[in-house]
């Protein structure tokens, strides 16, 4: 470690000092970027990731053989008809009559195809109280919710017509439009309340109203730039509506922090006495830097999921590294020439009692976070048995996570009636709403030996148990083409679905398509789907997490010249995902607390959650270590003791530490506000590890970890020494030298007066 040596500028510095000499070139190459990018996106337009595409396996296989033989699949519908009570049997007058409305009804809005009777498709159940009528969507599959209101108005009168039945429909296109008259609103409010909701936390954090909006700008232009790049990128790697709401959710968070870590650190030296230029020449040198770091880290992160070869995460993993870039590139660029233009100005729209209250605790640093340190470094090794240990008891639910695609029961609980439909139908029909689906390719479909295993293979599935029938065979004879559909026993239940799917592809398959030769025959469908998904998700789970821990560890050594602040940074990261972890488990998988979040255990966490999680999460986690870790570092190079820098660093950082988190866990706890339990689980998951992060971490266990290793905080072996410096570190001393030796220059940072930062440079520095 080094005694406070004055190093050259890094990138961070050069670019601060760049754009507050050509203030208004700075803030005129932003915009003029920020509007051709959205121009470009718009004019190129934005290619969305293929149904083909979106998954592997089997699943991927079906999906490619349908979409090359140009065959549309309808949005199939549903109608039960079903007894109220055990009076009415489907060979009853009452009953048919029922029926034969219920097919006069839909058949007379013509928006529907191929309405087919249970009387002659066999589809009643077998204590002859339940029907079914089916009949597929005209039209495109995907916009088929837009048109079917017609039908459901005409079914809710034959449901009135006979109030001794329960007569409901259920399908593709009905689920659609329920969902999105009943949810539709509620990622766009989830979005726009994002806003105003951090808007509201930096007014309070700053006390004044310019300085507040500063950083929620930043951020709203970075996801506006990101938005045009993602219709550019998107014709090489297709992008999807989830990626832009992940994009938006990640890019409010980093570009929100990112702004306010330097703002509050160029407040901070005003504070201290200094000039607003030279507080900004400080603010580059010092905050920018970390935020470099940060940003590069957490683009590691996010570049792990383009390891898990599911275009889903690939589209999302892409556009939060982009966003996360330009979020960075703005905040050591565009940020210090608006805070070179306003000045003082950055005070304007002041609160007057938080302005007050701010005032009076300059210069002390945080006194909650302050008491808190005296007990941790009083007691370092007790402060870390007792966190470490707390922390692995909150994360060992986790041990026993159970992953699984939700049903739409799980989804969403009874709270819809569309939901009840959906139980009352696998209850009479196990796996009739979410059929096993097996897509035949041969080269002559009506072959005899290829008709021959299509008999076979539908007499097996009901004989092997895995299927009650009835298996329903749809010929594409132009295509080659035939689409068997098999109601797997199990119904909703995923683990028994699971089972009866297993019988189909590993017994009865075989045994019957399986041995014409050249017949290709996978199986999809919804329990075959998230079985795919599982099994590509858990595969790419090692090489994920290998990339992101080996290159954030990477990062980590050469940005700070220590093995062991690499390694603690690694550890202690994994802590906070494990905790989140188990807090998912718990409140969701076994529902302990559950009505606390107004959530329900649902028995498993959705699929795709805890890989997304530990990208975010590991990612985002860097942007308070690499803070609090650079600052403490920062008074080490000016020649502090380790553990006075330890404390100087921790309550000097506390109060912007405690800012962004509380704007992260606001944020994200809106998500944990939605209806859909998939979005429950993410922003709670997300709203608890920060929240953990921002204290436990970062306020107990790293400032103890570090004061038990004293000066082995900042050891590297002379073996290493040969590695890339990127610490570039330069202290507020040398920040303010060269501000005032480049006094009266004509292309340079303003100089300060003397008097300013005379005395004591570098060490008073208020929160």
């Amino acid at each position: 470690m080094g005694n406070g040596d004055i190093r050259v500028r890094g990138l961070a510095a050069r670019a601060g000092g760049w754009s507050a000499r050509h203030r208004w070139a700075a803030v005129g190459i932003w915009v003029l970027f920020v509007v051709l990018a959205m121009g470009l996106g718009s004019a190129a337009g934005r290619v969305d990731v293929e149904d083909s595409d979106q998954l592997g396996g089997e699943t991927h296989t079906a999906a490619k053989i349908i979409e090359d033989a140009g065959i549309d699949e309808p949005a199939s519908e549903t109608v039960l008809v079903q007894a109220a009570d055990g009076g009415v049997k489907a060979t009853d007058p009452e009953f048919r009559a029922a029926v034969t409305a219920v097919i006069r009804a839909v058949q007379s809005t013509g928006r529907v195809t191929d309405v087919t009777s249970p009387y002659d498709t066999g589809t009643v159940s077998r204590d002859g109280r339940s029907a079914l009528v089916q009949f597929d969507m005209r039209g495109d599959a995907d916009t088929a919710g837009e048109r079917v209101e017609p039908v459901l108005k005409a079914v809710e009168g034959v449901q009135k017509d006979h109030q001794d039945l329960r007569i409901a429909e259920i399908g593709g296109a009905s689920m659609m439009k329920t969902f999105d008259d009943a949810f539709g609103d509620d990622f766009q409010k989830a979005e726009l309340s994002a806003v105003p909701v951090a808007l509201g936390i930096l007014l309070i954090a700053f006390g004044a109203l310019v300085a507040a909006l500063l950083p929620v700008l930043l951020a709203i232009t970075a996801i506006m730039a990101t938005m045009g790049l993602m219709g550019v990128v998107s014709h090489v790697m297709p992008m999807s509506d989830t990626a832009n709401s992940v994009m938006l959710l990640v890019g409010l968070a980093v570009g929100v922090d990112y702004c306010l870590f330097y703002l509050r650190r160029e407040r901070e030296e005003r504070a201290a006495g200094r000039d607003a230029r030279t507080a900004l020449r400080i603010a580059a040198a010092t905050s920018g830097r970390a935020i470099v770091v940060s940003g590069v880290t957490v683009c590691v992160a996010m570049a792990g999921m383009l390891f898990t070869g599911l275009a889903e995460f690939e589209a999302m993993g892409l556009a939060s590294l982009m966003v996360v870039a330009v979020a960075m590139v703005g905040s050591v660029t565009v940020l210090p020439a608006l805070l070179s233009l306003l000045g003082e100005r950055v005070e304007k729209g002041r609160l007057p009692f938080l302005r007050r209250r701010r005032v009076r605790h300059a210069g002390g640093g945080s006194r909650f976070w302050s008491a808190v340190l005296d007990r941790v470094l009083a007691r370092p090794v007790l402060s870390v048995l007792v966190a470490t240990g707390a922390l692995l008891a909150v994360a060992a639910p986790a041990v026993g996570m159970k992953t699984q695609n939700l049903t739409l029961d799980q989804e969403f609980g009874d709270s819809l009636p569309i939901v009840q439909t959906y139980d009352r139908v696998n209850e009479a029909f196990p796996g009739g709403s979410e059929p096993a689906e097996v897509v035949v390719k041969a080269d002559d479909i009506n072959a005899p030996e290829v008709k021959s295993a299509l008999a076979d293979f539908r007499e097996r599935a009901i004989a092997s148990g895995a299927s009650r029938g009835p298996v329903e065979i749809k010929l594409h004879d132009a295509q080659d083409v035939a689409l068997v559909y098999v109601p797997l026993v199990g119904g909703s239940d995923q683990d028994r679905a699971g089972a009866s799917l297993e019988k189909l592809r590993d017994e009865v398959r075989p045994a019957t398509l399986g041995k014409v030769d050249g017949l290709q025959a996978p199986i999809t469908g919804q329990v075959a789907g998230s079985k795919d998904f599982n099994d590509q998700l858990v595969g790419s789970v090692l090489p994920v997490l290998a990339f992101v821990v080996v290159f954030a560890f990477l990062l980590m050594l050469l940005s700070f010249r220590s093995l062991t602040i690499a390694i603690t940074s690694i550890v202690l990261n994994l802590l906070s995902v494990g905790a989140a972890y188990g807090i998912l488990v718990a409140v969701f998988q076994h529902g302990w607390g559950a009505s606390l979040v107004g959530a329900e255990g649902v028995g498993a966490i959705i699929t795709w959650l805890p890989l997304f999680l530990f990208v975010i999460l590991f990612g985002l986690s860097m942007d308070y270590h690499v803070f609090v870790v650079s600052r403490v570092r920062e008074a080490r190079l000016r020649g502090r003791t380790t553990p006075d820098a330890i404390r100087h660093g921790v309550v000097t950082t506390a109060g912007v530490v405690t800012s962004a988190a509380v704007i992260m866990v606001a944020v994200f706890a809106i998500f944990g506000t939605l209806s859909m339990q998939s979005m429950k689980q993410m922003g709670v998951g997300l709203a608890a590890a920060v929240l953990i992060d921002a204290t436990i971490i970062r306020g107990v266990l790293l400032p103890a970890v570090m004061a038990l290793l004293g000066e082995r905080n900042w050891y590297l072996p002379k073996w290493l020494h040969k590695l890339p410096d990127l610490t570039h570190d330069e202290s507020p001393e040398a920040a303010t030298r060269e501000a005032r030796g480049s006094r009266g220059a004509p292309d340079s940072w303003d100089s300060p007066d003397s008097r300013d930062s005379r005395d004591d440079e570098g060490e008073r520095v208020g929160v």
